[in-house]
């Protein structure tokens, strides 16, 4: 992708890749916003960077991220979980991963999937910024305040409005590539290959 790229992820080559063939790629797949979901409320407070280098030891841990399978974790379980190094190992995290599977079964069990959820607050559409510094980039928005609020009232947890902002970024619903990066111009063919814009 050259030397443009947006100067968050130049530090390890994970970073990288994860920079240019995921980040702000649009996801419209449940079992992966389910999977960015779990992973972005284990960041809390931690660099992503953290996270990827544990992502393997995640889908290994978590049953491939088997939403079914993680709402039906029981104490000893998660109490397993805490004691493996390969994740991070916060006792609200973990057991947050447990609420969010259950909460996302009841809204399928209502009619409603995760990406119609989701992307209903942004209009069904990725939502296209220009910034050219990484300061130019929000850290929440009033439309990550809205989801927030909303997977709240549905039941789920580690989802502050900073934290859906992230995972907004992460699976696309935003492009927020510096105008530098060519990771821009990528994410917005395929948002408009995707009907999406």
């Amino acid at each position: 992708m050259g030397e443009n790229r947006c100067d968050w992820c130049l530090s390890t080559p994970l970073y990288r890749q994860y920079h240019d063939e995921e980040w702000g790629r649009p996801v419209t797949d449940d079992a992966r916003l389910f999977e960015f979901l779990i992973l972005e409320g284990a960041q809390a407070g931690l660099s992503w960077i953290t996270v990827l280098n544990k992502r393997e030891n995640y889908r290994r841990l978590f049953d491939g991220f088997d939403a079914e399978r993680i709402a039906r974790y029981t104490p000893a379980k998660i109490e397993r979980l805490l004691q493996d190094p390969g994740i991070i190992r916060n006792r609200l995290k973990v057991e947050s991963a447990v609420k969010n599977a259950r909460a996302y079964l009841a809204l399928r069990e209502r009619g409603e999937t995760l990406s119609d959820f989701l992307w209903q607050f942004t209009d069904g559409r990725v939502l296209v910024n220009r910034p050219h510094t990484m300061a130019d980039v929000p850290a929440t928005t009033p439309v990550s305040d809205a989801m927030s609020r909303a997977l709240k009232k549905a039941g789920f947890s580690f989802v502050g409005s900073t934290i859906m902002y992230a995972h907004m970024q992460a699976t696309g619903m935003v492009n927020d590539h510096l105008l530098s990066c060519p990771g821009h111009r990528q994410c917005v063919d395929e948002a408009r290959a995707k009907n999406l814009l």
